[in-house]
């Protein structure tokens, strides 16, 4: 994702300052929305050979953090790359 940004100027390349303060806002809205789930006990701490075994919180392991900073990345490049290829698509239809 970060060399699609790179190559392309989507996201973090564009404009720095704005993308860290849309992803710190995107992880504290999902961690948030974790905690409440949590709270509810809707969700759960599976179990799996490949996590660590350190929890930062109950039934909040430690690789949760760097899935939701991956999952905001994805989604905002996804989303500006979507929009860039519709306007350009959309100029050419116009001409």
């Amino acid at each position: 994702m970060l060399l699609l940004d790179f190559r392309f100027r989507l996201f973090f390349w564009r404009d720095s300052a704005s993308a860290a303060l849309v992803t710190a806002a995107g992880i504290v809205f999902l961690l948030l929305w974790d905690a409440a789930g949590i709270a509810a006990g809707i969700f759960l701490r599976g179990s799996s050979e490949a996590m660590l075994g350190i929890e930062l919180a109950p039934e909040m392991p430690l690789e949760e953090p760097f899935f939701l900073v991956f999952l905001v990345l994805c989604t905002m490049v996804l989303y500006t790359g979507s929009v860039r290829i519709l306007e350009r698509f959309g100029k050419e239809r116009n001409t």
